[in-house]
């Protein structure tokens, strides 16, 4: 039968004339079905241009996909990553690598992963004779990131890395000198400046929309249970809520001013009467000065009810996201005032998968030889300013640091990134 569309179908229905269509083999005009132009199909719209029709999606073929080992099942890799692969355009998971082989398992046969393409911590490095495996994930602990990355490289693997980079700086520095070595693209998974939301903050404050950005108020902060989870282990952490879910306000505030702080001062909580806490903080708070004369308050924590908010207060707007860094459903605000009146606008994007979206970015950065717009010199960058904040939390006084040559000294160009 030619192709007949959902609602060339519906309308002959309600005229009660399918059986005819279908006997006559009636199609719709050609023009309707769509073109084909550069290797990229094309519908023509059948809303009124006031209404918005979404375009068609362009992937590639699975063949051409860059293939993705996962190294970590677990929960973000189970719940986010993994779904992620049935969004993306120009990336497939090819491999997983997992302590749990009987897990492994399972996920590889809804995945569709070969079993020879699962692999353990042991015999990791035979992934370089996997032709199927471009890109190596890693969703592990934040003290295996440096061990895993620098395998990788060796094995001729391109790395994306889970933020926090690493629990040290001289890990993550250790990263960075080993891909390089290497000659293979390290992309640290800030997914915050993939998402249309974040940009378009970035343009606002960049094109001074509402005039000349002054402060940023920003948190991230949840109640975590006091389950043994790694994450309030000092040694597989490298601390508390600080570099978990606080590196995202940190990042915030750099990507959104393109600047490097001159000054820091913090302050840390640490509860002697609640067990999580007997290694790691649970409070920080702290305050950024960048050259341009912004200031940033940033806090995060683990012990209060989950609330995730980005607020830029400009001269003529106030603005940014509520709530923010989650996995969806980010709503834009913007508070403005008038000779009469105070506005509040919303805006809200039509949701994404995040992990998706940074796959699909790093795919094309590969493609094209690009640097990645988050290339392991701003994690590395992360990671010496949460080692600044805790030497001014520590010693309570302020951190001055020297300021960057240029904005966005620590990140490579926009490739393949959609909003």
């Amino acid at each position: 039968m030619p192709d007949v569309t959902r609602r060339g179908l519906a309308g002959l229905a309600g005229a009660g004339l399918i059986a005819s269509a279908q006997a006559a083999e009636t199609p719709e005009p050609s023009v309707l079905r769509g073109t084909v132009k550069a290797g990229q199909v094309s519908l023509p719209p059948l809303d009124n241009a006031a209404d918005i029709s979404g375009k068609v999606p362009q992937l590639d073929a699975r063949e051409k996909r860059l293939g993705v080992a996962v190294v970590g099942l677990g929960r973000l890799a189970l719940t986010q990553i993994l779904p992620g692969f049935g969004q993306s355009k120009h990336v497939r998971v090819t491999a997983l690598v997992s302590g749990e082989a009987d897990k492994a398992r399972i996920i590889a046969a809804q995945y569709g992963v070969p079993e020879n393409s699962i692999y353990d911590y042991k015999n990791f490095d035979a992934i370089k004779n996997n032709p199927e495996i471009d890109v190596v994930y890693i969703v592990l602990p934040n003290a295996l990131h440096a061990e895993y990355t620098v395998r990788a490289a060796q094995a001729g693997k391109h790395v994306l890395c889970e933020k926090p980079m690493a629990t040290t700086v001289a890990d993550a520095q250790r990263m960075v000198d080993a891909c390089r070595q290497a000659g293979r693209r390290l992309m640290i998974a800030y997914r915050c400046q993939y998402l249309p939301e974040f940009r378009a903050l970035v343009q606002m404050v960049r094109n001074r929309t509402y005039g000349n950005l002054r402060m940023i108020e920003t948190t991230n902060g949840q109640n975590n249970a006091n389950d043994g989870q790694w994450r309030l282990n000092k040694a597989m952490a490298g601390g508390g809520s600080l570099p978990d879910v606080g590196v995202y306000c940190l990042n915030a505030a750099r990507f959104i001013t393109g600047e490097e702080p001159v000054e820091i001062t913090a302050r840390t909580v640490q509860p002697a009467d609640d067990p999580r806490f007997r290694e790691v903080e649970d409070l920080c708070s702290f305050t950024l000065k960048f050259p341009s004369g912004v200031m940033a308050v940033c806090g995060s924590g683990y012990s209060y009810h989950e609330n995730r908010f980005l607020r830029l207060m400009a001269t003529e707007a106030t603005f940014g996201l509520d709530p923010a860094y989650g996995y969806d459903n980010l709503i834009m605000q913007i508070a403005r005032r008038d000779a009469t009146s105070m506005g509040l606008e919303q805006r809200r994007w039509a949701p994404k998968n995040q992990f998706a979206l940074e796959m699909d970015a790093y795919a094309e950065a590969i493609r094209t030889g690009a640097v990645p717009l988050t290339p392991g010199e701003e994690g590395l960058q992360d990671m010496r300013l949460i080692a600044a904040i805790y030497e001014a939390a520590a010693g309570g006084s302020v951190v001055k640091l020297q300021p960057a040559a240029r904005l966005d000294v620590t990140r490579g160009p926009v490739v393949g990134v959609e909003g």
